[in-house]
C-alpha cells in the first residue's frame, strides 16, 4: 500500500502586538472598532453629561456657568469627540442592523457600506463642529 504524502498546511496564528503595525485592516474591520471605542466613550460619559445636564437646569445662573465653560475651545474639541463618537456609533449601528437581517454581506456590498459609514459619520460630525464653532 503506498502512502499519501501529506499536504502542507499555512499555518495559522493570532496577530502578536508587534505584528499590528504590518497588519492591513479592512474598512470593516476599522468601523467594527471604532463602533466599540465610539460605544464606550459615550457610556464612560454619559454620567458626565447627565450631571452637566442635571446642574444646568437647576437655575438660570447654573446654566449661564456652564454654557461659559463650553464656549472653551477645549471644551468645544471634547464636545466635538463626543458628537462623532455618538455619529459614528449612530450610523455603525444601522450598518450592522441591516447585516443582522443578511443585507449587505455580500464582500463588496459590506465594504461599500463600512467606507459609507466612515464618510457619512465624518461628514456629520463636520458639519455639527461647524455649528459648534459658530461657523453658521
Amino acid at each position: 500500500m503506498k502512502e499519501v504524502p501529506k499536504k502542507e498546511r499555512p499555518e495559522i496564528r493570532n496577530i502578536h502586538v508587534t505584528d499590528l503595525m504590518n497588519y492591513i485592516m479592512t474598512p470593516g474591520a476599522w468601523v467594527s472598532i471604532l463602533h466599540r471605542v465610539s460605544g464606550a466613550a459615550i457610556f464612560l460619559m454619559l454620567p458626565f453629561l447627565l450631571y452637566l445636564f442635571q446642574h444646568s437646569v437647576q437655575s438660570e445662573m447654573s446654566f449661564d456657568y456652564f454654557k461659559g465653560i463650553l464656549a472653551h475651545p477645549l471644551a468645544k474639541l471634547v464636545l466635538l469627540g463626543l458628537i462623532w463618537a455618538y455619529m459614528h456609533h449612530f450610523c455603525a449601528g444601522f450598518r450592522h442592523l441591516f447585516m443582522d437581517m443578511h443585507i449587505g454581506i455580500e464582500k463588496d456590498s459590506s465594504r461599500n457600506s463600512a467606507v459609507s459609514v466612515l464618510v457619512v459619520s465624518l461628514i456629520l460630525t463636520a458639519l455639527a463642529g461647524l455649528k459648534l464653532f459658530g461657523v453658521f
